[in-house]
């Protein structure tokens, strides 16, 4: 293949006219010689003249078809599951692309993580467009970072980029991906940082349990043996800055214009990134065809992998399976071939309720008949563990009430046990939470056996009021629903790093001994807490190794080699009446 650069490319791409493969290149793939044609490893080339390598399954009966695009860092195609995938949409009349990012895999230049995907997602969009065998629209599919490349892409407008169906995706890469709540997403970012630092996966044996406790932070990807300027750069801002600005998706929702589906899930690392995106698009997308054009489905699922009724220690039955190529099939039948297949007449909104099994359809997101209904945080003193005193009520605080406190200490963290979570060391998902209940650093409020059904379906806040002996500190939030026979599973969890208490933008450390207020975001859950069970909401200081620990001495971040304890005081009283707001949903 010949390569274009300088004057002469500049003048392909104005035309949209870029490098089609040569009659060398195509060959007929041997899975189905009569129906789909292969061609393997075309280059296509970007406005700067690096070339992505591009596998083209496409109809082997001549005419133009609409385009389906996924832009994938993490393998080249030539799996058995990735080769059946092209070929399936081939057969159902399209052309469908498995693209290389940049700098991975069969494709030229250099990766670094989401930098170039909104240019190279315009460029690879527009050329799908203005190929022979296109009809000029394009669609575009794909979990995790194939579908940030969907939304990094999206608000630059390609003429020929028709609809997306992002799955599970992040939208905010500063709360989203890196720092919810202003802390360490520890665990999710080092495996995969890991994990994209070279030209291919990069999977080695760690000792994640003694790694995952390496200081200081900054110095991590060194002490695994690898040198990682993404990982550096991600420890370098810890606050919400330019760097994070430039991949905020979040902040460009009235500059998109296209319609998309969305696939969530409950246990989902990117939970938030999903609802979000979805909710924004609905009310700030730059057309009505957009703001119309959005669905979203979610389910009891974890990140990046399809739908099984088992995850952690529950199940979910087998309605909350899910075949989402048949989703994905419906979308661009309508988008992209013009069909009137009724999806567009059907709900904006599927979603999943937990401990009822079931599906509901809704209108939108979050729920406006939800009733937002403050449970206040309420004891005698003696919160620590289950055994303890803590309740959770409706009924407000008086002025006496007394405080609970406890010691957080790094060095003996509350571990992570299920949540949403993503890749190594543990699972995500619902898992009885029994272990933790003899902790002294753990706060539990539980309201009495409910005397009939619950349903909550909605974010949920935590407002704390809380004190601390250090300069900086970390308070957490759990939200559980304990069964009759005392096992306790989780939902959702939050964090809020102190000195983020007031902005991500603007730091600003703590005095010791002062009562502050911490919201604490949660996310997002449906469930129904059934007749009999306990709706419980625990709080510590740590949450590991889903989030750093906060070593509380109040330095730069990621420069600690050490850590000190903090005694930790949480206030619910008529002045400071912490609370859970609960979303209930009218039955």
């Amino acid at each position: 293949m010949v390569r274009v650069t300088g004057a002469a490319f500049a003048l392909l791409i104005s035309a949209l006219a870029f490098i089609a493969p040569t009659a060398a290149q195509e060959r007929v793939s041997p899975y189905d010689s009569s129906d789909v044609i292969v061609e393997f490893n075309v280059m296509v080339p970007m406005r700067d003249g690096v070339r992505l390598a591009t596998d083209v399954y496409r109809p082997a009966a001549d005419g133009k078809y609409p385009v389906i695009l996924a832009r994938d860092p993490y393998d080249n195609g030539s799996d058995d599951d990735s080769v059946a995938e092209g070929h399936a949409w081939a057969k159902r009349g399209y052309v469908f692309l498995h693209q290389d990012v940049r700098g991975r895999y069969d494709s030229e230049g250099s990766f670094y993580t989401y930098s170039s995907e909104g240019a190279d997602g315009y460029d690879s969009q527009q050329w799908a467009g203005s190929q022979s065998w296109s009809s000029g629209k394009v669609g575009m599919l794909g979990g995790s970072y194939l579908a940030s490349a969907q939304w990094l892409s999206a608000h630059l407008r390609a003429p020929s980029l028709v609809a997306i169906a992002p799955r599970m995706t992040p939208y905010n890469y500063y709360k989203d991906v890196a720092y919810p709540g202003g802390a360490l997403s520890l665990s999710s970012r080092i495996d995969w940082a890991t994990l994209m630092a070279g030209h291919t996966n990069q999977t080695r044996k760690y000792d994640w349990k003694r790694m995952m406790r390496h200081l200081p932070l900054a110095t991590m990807d060194r002490a695994l043996g690898r040198d990682m300027p993404h990982w550096r750069d991600w420890i370098a801002h810890p606050s919400y800055d330019s760097f994070w600005e430039a991949l905020d998706v979040e902040s460009r929702a009235a500059e998109t214009d296209v319609p998309a589906y969305s696939i969530a899930g409950w246990y989902d690392v990117f939970q938030r990134g999903s609802l979000t995106s979805f909710s924004d698009m609905r009310t700030k997308a730059r057309s009505p065809r957009a703001r119309n054009g959005q669905k979203l489905i979610i389910g009891p699922w974890p990140h990046a992998e399809f739908p099984k009724q088992q995850l952690g220690d529950l199940d979910f039955g087998p309605d909350s399976v899910v075949k989402f190529e048949t989703l994905h099939q419906r979308w661009f039948d309508y988008w992209l071939k013009g069909q009137d297949n009724g999806v567009m007449q059907e709900a904006p909104v599927k979603l999943f309720v937990m401990g009822e099994n079931r599906w509901r359809d809704e209108q939108e997101w979050p729920l406006a008949r939800a009733q937002y209904t403050k449970f206040y945080l309420r004891s005698a003193g003696k919160a620590n563990t289950r055994a303890g005193n803590g309740r959770l009520e409706r009924t407000a605080p008086g002025a006496g009430e007394p405080t609970d406190s406890y010691i957080y200490d790094p060095e003996n963290p509350v571990p992570t046990i299920g949540g949403n979570l993503m890749f190594a060391p543990l699972p995500a998902g619902p898992f009885d939470q029994s272990s933790l209940d003899g902790r002294d650093d753990v706060l539990m409020f539980s309201t009495a056996p409910l005397d009939k059904d619950v349903e909550v379906t909605g974010p949920i806040l935590v407002t704390l009021y809380a004190a601390s002996t250090a300069r900086d500190t970390d308070f957490t939030a759990k939200l559980l629903d304990v069964h009759p026979d005392g096992k306790a599973y989780n939902l959702v969890d939050g964090i809020i790093r102190a000195r983020y208490r007031k902005s991500f933008e603007q730091p600003a450390l703590i005095e010791p001994g002062a009562v502050n207020e911490y919201v604490i975001d949660l996310w997002a859950t449906s469930n129904l807490f059934k007749k009999g069970h306990r709706i419980r909401i625990d709080i510590s200081s740590s949450n590991f190794p889903r989030f750093d620990r906060n070593p509380n001495t109040g330095n730069a971040f990621a420069t600690d080699t050490g850590t000190q304890s903090a005694t930790q005081t949480v206030y619910h009283n008529k002045r400071y009446p912490s609370h859970v707001t609960l979303p209930l949903i009218p039955r």
